[in-house]
C-alpha cells in the first residue's frame, strides 16, 4: 500500500472526523484527529488497515498539549501519525488505547508521569520513571 492509497482509505473512512492532514512525503504523513475519536482512528489503523503501533509521543505546545501515535505500515515502509490536540492542558484526558493494542500501556504510563496526561480507561498508571519521592503534580515535560 502506497501512502496515497492509505490516506484515501483513511478519508473514505472518517471524512469529517478529520482536521487536516499533512503529506510530508511519499513515506510520511501526519493526520489531526479530535481526541474523542482516537479510538475508532487507532482500532482502524491497528486491526482493519493492518498498521503496526509504533509508539505515541507528546508534545507540550506551552498552551496545549499534543499526542502523536506512530503507526507503520512494514511492507511499503510509510508511517502515519495520528495527531490528538488536547486544549485543557490543566486536566488533559484522552481514552487509553491499551484495550486495542496492550503495548500502548507503558508509553501511556510514561506520558501520564511526564506530561500528566490521564489515559481514560488504562487500569495502570502507576509511576515508570520517576523516583518515588517525585513530587505529585510535577511533570518534568511539561
Amino acid at each position: 500500500m502506497t501512502m496515497d492509497e492509505a490516506l484515501k482509505k483513511i478519508n473514505d473512512r472518517f471524512g469529517g472526523k478529520i482536521i487536516n492532514v499533512n503529506k510530508r512525503s511519499g513515506k510520511r504523513a501526519y493526520i489531526d484527529i479530535y481526541p474523542k475519536d482516537i479510538k475508532e482512528f487507532v482500532r482502524y489503523m491497528f486491526k482493519e488497515a493492518a498498521f503496526r503501533f509504533d509508539i505515541a509521543s507528546g508534545v507540550d505546545n506551552f498552551d496545549t498539549l499534543e499526542i502523536l501515535y506512530h503507526f507503520s505500515y512494514d511492507a511499503s515502509g510509510i508511517t502515519i501519525s495520528l495527531r490528538a490536540i488536547l486544549q485543557d492542558k490543566q486536566d488533559p484526558h484522552i481514552d487509553t488505547i491499551t484495550d486495542i493494542t496492550r503495548s500502548a500501556w507503558w508509553i501511556e504510563r510514561e506520558l501520564h508521569e511526564l506530561f500528566g496526561i490521564e489515559f481514560n480507561g488504562n487500569p495502570d498508571l502507576r509511576p515508570l520513571l520517576l523516583p518515588d519521592d517525585w513530587p505529585k503534580g510535577v511533570y518534568p515535560l511539561r
